[in-house]
């Protein structure tokens, strides 16, 4: 079951009412936040007000972040133009939904490198979809939380901060568990179309440590088609590999040989 509200629904995401959850294909039955957003709720560092802009897009990154993981068919994708979107990591090729699902999803676009395999703590190349939901839930036991820091720009083109973190309590590729905080901070663009006007909403930028009132952001009416993030792949998989080591190694990667992951 999904965490529910009054009716169904989750907290802190759309789409995910009974009704929604029963007519949408999954790669492997609706997810379940209960757990993570525990430890979201104990550990955020930001509370936006209900209906500010920080709110507004905090629940469409989640959203956005609960389909791209869990919905089989690019159809059922609500927060984004299927025909139209785009993904990109760090500056590179922008990748359709077919790409994505090409390279198995998830934290194999995450995780895209340009590195020698013999020097890849992870090797995406490697990974389907399920292998690499099996590495990361196995490590991440509460889940991998997210939350918005700050937005810098509202629609049509949402420039965000954000903070991702877990706790290390699984092993990672023969590496034991150290039960420590692993995060990493990065930042994010959402370009989003408004489909009942078919036109871009008007650009507007702001700088405030205040929280900011939300214009033009409702869900129904508005898709994201291109989405980049920037971030230092680094600074997860650096927390991963600090535990002992049982010796194994997938790809012949050794500490020593990599003293920078990029």
């Amino acid at each position: 079951m999904t965490s529910s509200a009054v009716g169904g629904g989750d907290k802190y995401r759309d789409y995910l009412s009974d009704e929604e959850v029963k007519n949408t294909k999954w790669r492997n039955g609706p997810p379940s936040y209960d757990v993570v957003d525990k430890l979201f709720e104990e550990e955020r560092t930001r509370v936006w007000a209900e209906g500010s802009l920080e709110e507004k897009v905090q629940r469409l990154l989640k959203t956005w972040e609960m389909e791209i993981v869990h919905k089989a068919d690019p159809n059922d994708l609500k927060t984004v133009d299927p025909n139209k979107f785009t993904i990109s990591i760090n500056g590179r090729k922008g990748l359709t939904p077919a790409e994505s699902a090409k390279l198995g999803g998830s934290y194999n676009i995450f995780l895209q490198t340009s590195l020698p395999e013999n020097l890849r703590v992870y090797n995406p190349d490697e990974e389907t979809f399920e292998s690499s939901q099996k590495v990361f839930r196995s490590i991440f036991l509460r889940g991998f939380a997210i939350e918005i820091l700050h937005v810098y720009s509202g629609p049509p083109e949402i420039v965000y901060k954000f903070r991702h973190w877990g706790y290390m309590e699984g092993p990672f590729k023969g590496h034991a568990a150290t039960g420590q905080l692993v995060e990493l901070f990065g930042i994010g663009t959402f370009e989003v179309l408004n489909q009942k006007s078919s036109f871009f909403f008007f650009f507007f930028f702001f700088k405030s440590s205040e929280t900011t009132p939300c214009r033009n952001l409702d869900k129904e009416s508005n898709k994201i088609i291109k989405a980049e993030m920037f971030f230092d792949r680094g600074e997860l998989l650096g927390g991963l590999v600090k535990g002992e080591s049982n010796g194994e190694s997938t790809s012949g990667m050794t500490l020593d040989a990599c003293p920078f992951m990029k």
